[in-house]
């Protein structure tokens, strides 16, 4: 099994490295590779975590599949044996964790849906309580249920941390229109996909989604839906409100991170070998459970 951390394909323009995916240029289209690496409060960790970049792209396909009928997305090709020749000699690279999009005008906004109160939404809910400019019921505990789905965009942070925007602040920028669709779609989505998860066992706390747009103004859904790494996942057989959650994402990872002595200012320690193990387990694990198919390694 090969670890894909960087990722360079010789004749082949990249056009970004982000935390976790590297985008090359690609005719009139985009290739998007999924790296095996990890990321957590803001700075890409030195250490690798197997089969990752796989997982993610393959539940990331699941869900395009999904919900395909409630917004048209940038897949155009996922499946390697399909890929043009060019790129076959790429095979140990790109198979699995790799796909073909459109090009898309990507709106600069993290478009984040909330079910249950949780990470920065729960403190600021404490200060506050509300999140951005929607206002909650008193007396919420850490981790309950929220009444409904609720919309809370950020500024999309090429560097540093996403910045949390009030949907009034957001129409100011964007545009009433624009926002009342991304609002909607988003929750729209959220609430198919958690209800999805919750028959598998997994509660979806939060997500984002990216949006873009192509040729005729249309507005698509891109980048990367509904993975461990986009959205909160936790067991449903082990939920209690009041607590902090077990999960299924990198929150394991981000908790060791805070049991050590790192500073969050520096370069961040190597995992040990137990972390990175069970970080693997937890991604195939979601996968397996989403999908309901046998991860192939």
């Amino acid at each position: 099994m090969k670890l894909v951390g960087e990722v360079n394909l010789q004749g082949f323009k990249k056009i970004k490295s982000g935390k976790v995916r590297e985008i090359f240029s690609f005719e009139d289209k985009l290739l998007i590779v999924t790296t095996d690496r990890i990321s957590a409060f803001d700075y890409i960790l030195p250490s690798l975590i197997p089969y990752k970049g796989i997982v993610l792209n393959q539940i990331s396909n699941f869900w395009f599949d999904y919900l395909k009928n409630i917004i048209e997305n940038h897949i155009l090709e996922k499946d390697f044996e399909n890929f043009p020749k060019s790129l076959k000699k790429y095979k140990d690279i790109l198979r699995g964790r790799s796909v073909i999009v459109k090009k898309a005008k990507i709106f600069p906004i993290e478009c984040v849906v909330r079910g249950y109160l949780s990470g920065s939404g729960w403190d600021e809910y404490l200060k506050t309580g509300q999140i951005g400019d929607i206002k909650l019921p008193k007396g919420l505990k850490l981790s309950a249920k929220l009444p409904e789905a609720i919309f809370t965009p950020t500024t999309k942070a090429e560097v540093g941390h996403d910045t949390l925007l009030t949907i009034f602040k957001a129409k100011k920028i964007f545009g009433s229109e624009l926002i009342d669709y991304l609002k909607e779609k988003s929750i729209e989505l959220y609430t198919k996909a958690a209800e999805y998860a919750l028959k598998r066992g997994i509660i979806i706390a939060d997500t984002k989604f990216e949006f873009g747009q192509i040729e005729d103004d249309k507005i698509i859904l891109v980048d990367e839906v509904l993975t461990p790494d986009s959205s909160r996942f936790w067991p449903l057989d082990d939920y209690q409100e009041g607590r902090q959650q077990k999960s299924f994402d990198k929150q394991y990872v981000r908790d060791y991170l805070l049991s050590t002595d790192w500073d969050k200012n520096s370069t961040p320690p190597k995992l040990p070998d137990d972390v990175i193990l069970k970080t693997t387990e937890r991604y195939i694990n979601a996968y397996e459970l989403l999908t309901g198919k046998k991860f192939e390694k």
